[in-house]
């Protein structure tokens, strides 16, 4: 009888990690120089040029929010000394049958154990037909006195399609 509870707990246990997902919450960009992947078929660029993972949500797979951060891909995290903009270089994909418009919103950390002031970035009303994808910038003003070095992360906070 105990090997049967046993089972049954086990079986549990792997149905709950199943409906919550293995998707970490909170990945990101980072000039680590280091490749990452995540499960969560998302991916950016680091500012060296190597790929790696990052995640967004953590909502139950099959929600909306959790579908349209699926849609959302990181390609590129860095610091515009032209314009002293910090700049995320997004796509888009949206594979589903309806029309959407995204609103997406991007956070910029710095490193584990980092003083650095979060920066947001937003950009809302991206619309993307049905099948297609679309590119994005979304831009935040760099407050520091710096060069922007500070900032190593970043990732995609919020996604909404309407």
């Amino acid at each position: 009888m105990k090997i049967r509870h046993v089972r049954a707990i086990a079986v549990f246990g792997i149905a709950l990690v199943a409906l919550t997902g293995a998707r970490g919450s909170g990945g990101g960009c980072d000039n680590s120089g280091s490749s990452s992947s995540s499960s969560s078929g998302d991916s950016h660029r680091d500012d060296d040029g190597t790929s790696g993972g990052a995640s967004s949500g953590g909502s139950v797979p099959g929600t909306g929010a959790d579908k349209a951060a699926r849609d959302v891909t990181i390609n590129e995290c860095e610091y515009d000394p032209a314009t002293k903009n910090l700049t995320a270089k997004i796509s888009i994909d949206n594979s589903g049958s309806l029309d959407y418009d995204y609103n997406v919103t991007m956070k910029f950390t710095g490193g584990a154990g980092s003083a650095v002031v979060p920066a947001t970035a937003i950009k809302a009303g991206m619309a993307v037909a049905a099948g297609g994808t679309r590119s994005a910038e979304l831009t935040t003003p760099y407050t520091g006195t710096g060069d922007g070095s500070e900032y190593t992360k970043c990732e995609v906070t919020r996604v909404s399609r309407l």
